[in-house]
């Protein structure tokens, strides 16, 4: 599926309750995850001593942080669809977010995200996205969840 270009409200809404597409694959690497602990001081063992992540967790290895795989959000979304045309975009909300698997390090993760409703409220779109972020090779999800943008278009 190509990335998807939308101008308006009015093409918003045309994919109202459809999946609108899935991003490319994303490594998780150490860099990153230790890149996102040093910008919200969140230095848990379990992101950063690969060695006592390998003996000491289910997992076997570092962990990417919940919320780092969360702030992915916006630039795998980009990689889905291109809203145009705008004075401002706002993250608005974010509903039943739910963690399913942890990241490992050196996972690829992507996006699959589904338009649930637009509204319309007075020329400011209100998108409800399902969002997905799945792991390669991997039965569950890393989360799910429903993301909310308000879009400002110009016209």
């Amino acid at each position: 599926m190509s990335k998807l270009t939308i101008q308006s409200l009015a093409e918003l809404t045309q994919y109202e309750g459809k999946e609108m597409g899935v991003s490319e694959w994303h490594t998780i690497t150490q860099e990153q995850i230790t890149k996102f602990a040093e910008a919200t001081l969140d230095y848990q063992w379990i992101h950063l001593d690969a060695e006592r992540a390998k003996t000491e967790t289910p997992f076997g290895a570092t962990i990417a942080h919940g919320y780092l795989t969360v702030s992915l959000l916006p630039y795998l979304w980009n990689q889905i669809a291109s809203i145009e045309n705008l004075k401002m975009q706002v993250n608005y909300e974010i509903e039943s977010l739910r963690f399913n698997q942890a990241v490992t390090v050196n996972s690829d993760v992507r996006l699959v995200a589904k338009l649930l409703s637009v509204k319309d409220l007075r020329g400011i779109a209100k998108a409800r996205l399902e969002v997905t972020l799945e792991i390669k090779d991997s039965k569950k999800p890393a989360f799910t969840g429903i993301i909310t943008f308000l879009y400002h278009f110009n016209n």
